[in-house]
């Protein structure tokens, strides 16, 4: 396995994980399947403001996973803080491809000066819990039924991490 950042060519498998953890996750609190064009547009947004879409490849250069941040709240009191995004292709997960992705992920926020990350997961995805509280994360509470999928009401659970040690911004 291998992590860079994302290309236009990555854009099919990216596409095929996001719409697999649409159809078949509660990961994704989304019911609509979106087409290559759909991401590529995505891709192109992070891109204009310079946050990362990473990707984890095999030996065959094909995508088994991809992770992302952005913009936490679109307020500028919030400009150190990041809400992140990891998905790993379903014949994958368990192998550790989400935890270096991760790993890749704080790094790079880190080397841009932000301060938290924000993970928002469906409060049921223990294995996803597990993973952030093992990269440091701390759980910062839980919203009960703000989301529905599946015909079934769904919790959010939120969990951060503090990225570097200052008293204060900027």
């Amino acid at each position: 396995m291998h992590i860079r950042d994302a290309e236009d060519r990555d854009l099919d498998g990216i596409t095929a994980i996001y719409n697999d953890a649409v159809a078949n996750t509660t990961a994704i609190w989304n019911e609509t399947i979106v087409d290559v064009s759909n991401r590529k547009t995505w891709l192109a947004e992070r891109r204009r403001q310079a946050y990362p879409v990473l990707v984890a490849v095999d030996d065959a250069d094909e995508v088994i996973g991809y992770a992302s941040f952005g913009d936490w709240r679109a307020f500028d009191g919030y400009r150190h803080t990041v809400e992140h995004s990891v998905y790993v292709r379903s014949d994958r997960r368990g192998g550790g491809i989400g935890r270096a992705l991760m790993l890749a992920l704080i790094q790079r926020a880190r080397s841009i000066g932000k301060h938290v990350m924000v993970a928002a997961v469906e409060a049921g995805n223990t294995a996803s819990i597990r993973l952030h509280e093992g990269l440091g994360f701390a759980r910062a509470g839980t919203l009960r039924q703000v989301g529905a999928k599946f015909g079934e009401w769904l919790d959010l659970a939120f969990l951060q991490l503090v990225l570097d040690d200052r008293s204060g911004p900027d």
